[in-house]
C-alpha cells in the first residue's frame, strides 16, 4: 500500500499533519485522565511508610442523611497532616469527598475514588466554577489502604493540613465544610463529571481538635439528662424545638464537670445541635412547654433563659471541664429551670420520626477548686452598629477594652479554656485575639470558614491567660452581597450579632465585657451623609437609627467613610457584672485600642523551613 500520493498537495499533507498532531494530543491527554496514571485501588498495599494512627479514629460524623457515608479521622500535627478513614455503606460506581469555603460544590477540593466499568482508582481533584471535575496536577491525598468488609467498603488516607497549592483547601482551625457525592455510573475518564449533576451534599466538622486526653471524671460524678419529651420531629427541613426542664427541687450547688450528646438512634443525621440553656435565676417560675422555638405563642419567660450551659453540635466529642474547675449548676444563686434547644435538620422531610435525643450533664457535689465563668466578649446587641447592604466583606470590632479587665479582673488574670462563637446570617468569620502592651500576643479562637448553622463550644489546644489591662478584640467578618439595605444589629436572624462567649477560670462579675461605637459620633456620620449626599434638611433626631441607616444612599463612599468610623471613633464599654449593672467608673467615649504589632500568619512545611504558631510582627511604618 502506497501512502504518499504524488498528486498530494501541500494543503493535504498540512491538514495530514495537524490531524496527527491533534490525535496525539488527545491521546496524551486521554493517557493523564486514564486509569494507568491513577492509584489503582485494586492492587493497593499498604504503604509501611505511612504509619497508621491510632484505631479508632477518635472523631466521627454521618456525613448524609441515609448514612452511606461515614467520615472519621485523626490528627497528627507533629507532621501536620490529617489521617482519614471514609466507610462507603453501600459503593456503587464511586464517591467524591472534598472541602470548598463554604460548601460549595464550584472551586472544591476534590479526592474522588470511581471506576471505569473495569477497574477502580482514587485521585486528588479539583472542581472549576461550573463544577467540571479535573485531576490535579499536584496530588497530595496519599492512599494508605483500601478494605472491603462486612459493613461496607473503607478508605484510609491522608492529606497535610497546608499543599501550598493553590487548588487545594488550607485545613486550619474552625468550621471545615466537607462535602460529598455519589457516582452512580462508571466514568472512563474523571472529565466527565460535573459535581451539579450527580447527587451531592454537604457537613460542617471541626476537624482540628485539641491532642490532649480528657481528664478522668470524679469517682462520685452524678447525672442529670436534659432530654427531649419523644418529640415527633416535623416534616420540615429545619425545626429549633424548645423544652423547659426543672431542676430536682433544692437542688444544693454542684459542678459539672463534662457533658455529652445523647442522640436517638437512628437520628444521628437527623440531629443537627443541642443547646441547654439556664433561665434567669430572678424567674422564680417558668411556664412547661414543649414545642417550636419559634412558635409566636411560646410563653415570653423562655426568651429570659439564655445563659449557656452547654452547647454541642453533629460530630462534636464529649466536653470536660480542666480538672480544676466546674461549671456551678443549683444552689441559691442559680436557676431552677433549664431550656433545651434542639435543631432538627430534616432535609428528606421525613415524618412520623420520633425523637428524645438531648444533653447528658454529669456534675459533682465535690466542688472544684474553682468556678468556672462564660463571659460574652463582642458587640452589644444594638442597631447602632450596622453592615451596609451589597458588601462582600466588611468587618466590625468589638472591644474588651484594658480599663474594663483591669477593674474587673483578680490580680492573676483568668484562663480561657474553650469559647462559642455566634454570629447570625451574614457572619463569615469571627476572630478573637488578646493584645497586651499594643501586641497581640495570641489568637483566642478563629473561625474564617464561620456558620451560624454549626455553632458548638470549642475546647481550646491551649489555655490563654488573661491579665488585667490586657485587651481581647472580637473581629466579625459579615458578607451581604444578597441585601438591598442595610443589616443593622440586634436578636432577629437577619440582623447580626459578633459574640465570643469564653468559657474560663475563675469565675468573676465581670459577665459581659462588649462595646458599640459612640452614639455622639454615629450621628455626625449620619449629618455629614445626609449633607453630601444632598439632603440639607437632617432629621436624625427625629428617626431611629435603624431608620437613619435605611434612609441613607449607599455606594462606596458611605460605606467606607462608616468602616472608617467603626475604626477610629470613640466606644462605649459595657463592663457589666452578673447583675446587669455596669461596673463603676466612666465607660463612654473610650478610645479605640492602638495596636502596634500583628501576628503573623502559621507557616506549614510545604513553603520551607519549620512549621510555627503564629508570633508578633511588627508593621513597617
Amino acid at each position: 500500500m502506497r501512502f504518499f500520493n504524488k498528486n498530494l498537495r501541500l494543503q493535504d499533507v498540512t491538514i495530514m499533519y495537524f490531524t496527527a498532531l491533534a490525535t496525539l494530543m488527545v491521546i496524551l491527554m486521554s493517557s493523564y485522565q486514564a486509569p494507568t496514571t491513577a492509584v489503582e485501588v485494586s492492587s493497593l498495599k499498604t504503604n509501611p511508610s505511612s504509619p497508621l494512627p491510632p484505631l479508632p479514629m477518635p472523631f466521627r460524623v454521618p456525613l448524609d442523611p441515609h448514612r452511606e457515608l461515614q467520615l472519621a479521622w485523626n490528627i497528627s500535627y507533629a507532621n501536620q497532616e490529617v489521617y482519614m478513614e471514609l466507610k462507603i455503606t453501600n459503593l456503587r460506581h464511586g464517591v467524591v469527598l472534598g472541602m470548598s469555603d463554604r460548601g460549595e460544590l464550584t472551586n472544591a477540593d476534590l479526592v474522588v475514588l470511581w471506576d471505569s466499568g473495569s477497574k477502580s482508582f482514587f485521585k486528588d481533584a479539583w472542581s472549576d466554577s461550573e463544577g467540571h471535575v479535573s485531576l490535579d496536577s499536584q496530588q497530595d491525598y496519599d492512599l494508605i489502604k483500601a478494605t472491603q468488609k462486612p459493613d461496607g467498603f473503607y478508605l484510609l488516607f491522608k492529606r497535610p493540613f497546608s499543599t501550598c497549592d493553590p487548588r487545594d483547601y488550607l485545613i486550619e482551625e474552625g468550621t471545615v465544610h466537607i462535602i460529598y457525592g455519589f457516582l452512580d455510573q462508571p466514568l472512563a475518564s474523571l472529565n466527565q463529571l460535573n459535581l451539579t449533576r450527580i447527587r451531592t451534599g454537604v457537613q460542617r466538622v471541626l476537624m482540628l481538635r485539641p491532642d490532649t486526653p480528657p481528664p478522668t471524671l470524679p469517682p462520685d460524678v452524678r447525672t442529670l439528662e436534659v432530654l427531649s419529651p419523644n418529640v415527633i420531629i416535623p416534616n420540615e427541613e429545619t425545626t429549633y424545638w424548645c423544652f423547659i426542664q426543672k431542676l430536682p427541687e433544692n437542688m444544693p450547688k454542684n459542678h459539672i464537670v463534662m457533658y455529652e450528646s445523647v442522640i436517638t438512634p437512628g437520628n444521628e443525621a437527623i440531629v443537627h445541635h443541642i443547646e441547654v440553656f439556664e433561665c434567669s435565676p430572678d424567674l422564680r417560675n417558668v411556664p412547661e412547654y414543649s414545642g417550636s422555638c419559634d412558635d409566636k405563642m411560646k410563653p415570653g419567660k423562655l426568651n429570659s433563659c439564655r445563659h449557656v450551659l452547654a452547647a454541642w453540635a453533629m460530630g462534636a466529642e464529649a466536653f470536660y471541664y480542666p480538672p480544676d474547675a466546674g461549671l456551678p449548676i443549683g444552689g441559691p444563686d442559680s436557676s431552677r429551670f433549664l431550656r433545651l434547644e434542639v435543631h432538627y435538620h430534616n432535609p428528606l422531610l421525613l415524618s412520623g420520626w420520633h425523637d428524645s435525643s438531648g444533653i447528658r450533664l454529669h456534675y459533682t457535689p465535690s466542688l472544684r477548686k474553682y468556678d468556672a465563668g462564660i463571659m460574652e466578649l463582642g458587640l452589644v446587641y444594638t442597631p447602632i452598629m450596622a453592615i451596609p447592604p451589597k458588601q462582600h466583606t466588611f468587618y466590625l470590632n468589638g472591644y474588651c477594652s484594658s480599663k474594663c479587665t483591669q477593674t474587673a479582673l483578680p490580680p492573676g488574670g483568668i484562663n480561657i479554656f474553650a469559647s462559642q462563637l455566634h454570629t447570625h446570617l451574614a457572619g463569615r468569620g469571627v476572630r478573637t485575639v488578646l493584645v497586651r502592651g499594643g501586641k497581640e500576643l495570641e489568637v483566642v479562637q478563629e473561625d474564617q470558614h464561620f456558620s451560624t448553622h454549626y455553632q458548638t463550644i470549642r475546647v481550646l489546644r491551649k489555655m490563654v491567660n488573661v491579665q488585667p489591662s490586657d485587651v481581647l478584640i472580637t473581629k466579625c467578618t459579615y458578607n451581604t452581597e444578597d441585601r438591598s439595605k442595610p443589616t443593622v444589629g440586634g436578636f432577629s436572624i437577619m440582623e447580626e450579632m459578633c459574640v465570643n462567649y469564653i468559657h474560663y477560670y475563675p469565675r468573676t462579675q465581670l459577665e459581659l465585657c462588649k462595646s458599640h461605637v459612640d452614639p455622639g459620633y454615629l450621628q455626625k456620620y449620619f449629618s455629614f451623609i445626609n449633607r453630601f449626599q444632598g439632603n440639607d434638611q437632617c432629621v436624625c433626631g427625629e428617626l431611629n437609627v435603624t431608620e437613619q441607616y435605611s434612609q441613607l444612599q449607599w455606594d462606596t463612599f458611605t460605606g467606607e467613610v462608616l468602616d472608617s468610623l467603626y475604626n477610629t471613633a470613640p466606644f462605649s464599654m459595657h463592663c457589666n457584672q452578673s447583675t446587669a449593672r455596669l461596673f463603676p467608673g466612666e465607660w463612654d467615649k473610650q478610645p479605640v485600642p492602638v495596636v502596634t504589632s500583628f501576628l503573623e500568619k502559621p507557616h506549614y512545611p510545604c513553603e520551607g523551613g519549620a512549621s510555627s504558631s503564629s508570633r508578633p510582627i511588627t508593621p513597617t511604618v
